[in-house]
């Protein structure tokens, strides 16, 4: 966790900030989408206050803008009651992938029900819009295919992973309920497997695991036989939804799907990623964990309706813009076919964009 950062406050506890411009709060604004989006926030002339524990958030993700004078850190839990004054918040704290919820999953429970709750009082004294990233977990190993937002899932409340799929519809739940009592503007977004720059690459998500084994050299470890299937939407495209759905009038709630419909195999993935970086790096079958999904797609016709909204950037033009960053980021042996690879144009300019 960063050290020397105090957070200032008024005789009242409050944390005052200037009201120059909106002022929007990201927790888990260190993390991977959370960096994103201070970003583009900030470009759009936000006030930004990012909040983050660095329990899986990365301090050099948000080292660039900690110069911005718009940009806030709070080194904090979201299961920490919080006074400031915002206008909108965006929640994003919770671990995020199965290796870093299976480390502590009492606390990712926490982190989902408590800090959601407390964010919900913070929106309840402040009057801010709250929009809550929850995911395509919910629905758990789906048996309706694709997934519409009034399937109500398939998820088993007692194995690995219930402690996430059971925390973000724990927090989804709380957010309608605070609707239904104090009408207050809420919405809940349900994101599917994003990927991009900016991934850890240790956090144990698919795309990251591949790129890096990859680069590598490493065996490309495919849990299965491969057949399982997910949809990747990439980062920028994630971020225009997000900031999108906060804009929409009080009224428009949720939950709304938020990915790519493009639908794959993780086997094609391995082997697109193979085919990008030109290694020749081997599949490894493992056995599939428990509780895995094995299909997962949106159906994104309510984001299409109510957004305007689609993704643009292909799964080759994402691949392409990640997989540079990897090799940029990491100490990794020299594979001719892919150093340097330059990233994609449509990726970049996608990046650029938000």
């Amino acid at each position: 966790m960063p050290t020397g950062f105090e957070t200032p406050t008024d005789s009242t506890g409050i944390i005052p900030l200037k009201h120059t411009a909106i002022r929007s709060l990201v927790t888990g604004g260190a993390g991977f989408i959370g960096t994103h989006l201070c970003e583009a926030l900030l470009a759009r002339g936000h006030q930004v206050i990012c909040l983050d524990n660095f329990s899986t958030g990365r301090e050099s993700n948000i080292a660039h803008l900690r110069g911005d004078p718009a940009f806030t850190l709070l080194c904090r839990d979201v299961t920490q009651a919080l006074q400031i004054e915002v206008d909108e918040i965006y929640n994003l704290a919770c671990p995020a992938s199965p290796a870093h919820y299976a480390r502590d999953p009492v606390q990712t429970v926490k982190t989902s029900v408590l800090g959601t709750l407390n964010l919900l009082e913070l929106a309840r004294t402040t009057g801010a819009r709250l929009l809550q990233t929850s995911t395509s977990e919910v629905y758990g190993d789906p048996i309706v295919h694709p997934q519409t937002e009034d399937y109500w899932g398939h998820v088993n409340p007692i194995g690995p992973r219930a402690c996430y799929d059971e925390g973000k519809r724990c927090a989804e739940t709380l957010i309608f309920d605070f609707r239904r009592l104090y009408g207050l503007p809420l919405k809940v977004a349900r994101l599917f497997n994003v990927y991009g720059p900016g991934m850890s690459p240790g956090d144990g998500r698919v795309v990251s695991n591949f790129a890096m084994q990859a680069l590598s050299g490493e065996p490309v470890t495919i849990y299965g036989d491969g057949q399982q299937t997910r949809s990747f939407c990439f980062v920028s495209d994630m971020i225009r939804a997000l900031i999108a759905f906060m804009a929409t009038p009080p009224e428009v709630t949720g939950p709304l799907n938020l990915g790519n419909p493009a639908e794959m195999r993780v086997l094609d993935l391995a082997e697109t990623v193979l085919r990008l970086t030109g290694s020749r790096s081997g599949l490894a079958f493992r056995p599939l964990p428990c509780d895995d999904p094995v299909q997962r797609r949106p159906d994104i016709t309510r984001a299409r309706r109510l957004l305007g909204w689609a993704p643009t950037v292909g799964l080759d033009e994402g691949l392409r813009a990640t997989l540079a960053y990897f090799a940029g980021q990491c100490e990794l042996p020299p594979i001719p076919a892919l150093r340097p690879l330059p990233p994609d144009p449509v990726a970049a300019e996608a990046l650029r964009a938000i």
